[in-house]
């Protein structure tokens, strides 16, 4: 059985079937690492780094990332419910840290105030999550689900939110310009402005 150890360094490594549920790791270093079917869920990750990895059919749901970096990682088919993104480290000299999310539960994330330019979520699940005061320019979030989710004084400029659905977005608190919606969606935002359709 594979042992993550703390302040190691890990470079194209796999790591296959992995059951850390609620344990520690302090200062551990993956770089293109490729992480299958394993279990992270409620542990906590302090000051690591992930550069250029994939997690695949991984559950990291309540998982605390204090002070870790993430730079060009994808997340498939895995469970990240209850993730709070913003004890991360984002370096303020970066704006797109090439995060992409496919077929994911992220059910009551936060990614309050946090500038993810170019954040890619495909087909995932996204309720109940927190996106307020956040700058997601130019993000791709098509084919998810975002019922409860928060977006106020949100930068959703350039969003593509192609045939997703529940988008609660009031178009007078968040910045909007150039975001695309399926018609459906785009006519539930018009009830932010009070608007009555009528045949």
């Amino acid at each position: 059985m594979t042992i993550l150890t703390d302040s190691t360094e890990y470079f194209e490594e796999t790591f296959k079937g992995l059951n850390n549920a609620a344990q520690q790791f302090i200062g551990i270093t993956f770089e293109e690492c490729e992480f299958l079917d394993c279990d992270f869920s409620e542990s906590w990750f302090r000051a690591c780094k992930f550069t250029n990895c994939d997690f695949a059919r991984c559950n990291l749901s309540l998982t605390d990332m204090a002070n870790s970096q993430f730079f060009g990682v994808n997340f498939k088919d895995s469970k990240l419910v209850g993730v709070d993104w913003t004890r991360a480290d984002w370096p303020q000299y970066y704006r797109d840290f090439e995060l992409k999310f496919t077929r994911c539960m992220l059910n009551d994330s936060s990614f309050y105030g946090l500038t993810l330019n170019e954040l890619v979520l495909e087909e995932c699940k996204v309720h109940d999550a927190d996106f307020r005061e956040g700058d997601f320019t130019d993000s791709q979030m098509t084919h998810c689900t975002f019922d409860r989710s928060l977006f106020v004084h949100t930068n959703l400029t350039r969003v593509d939110f192609s045939d997703s659905t529940g988008c609660a977005i009031d178009v007078l608190a968040n910045e909007i310009k150039g975001a695309k919606f399926s018609t459906e969606e785009a006519i539930h935002l018009l009830t932010s402005l009070g608007i009555e359709l009528v045949d």
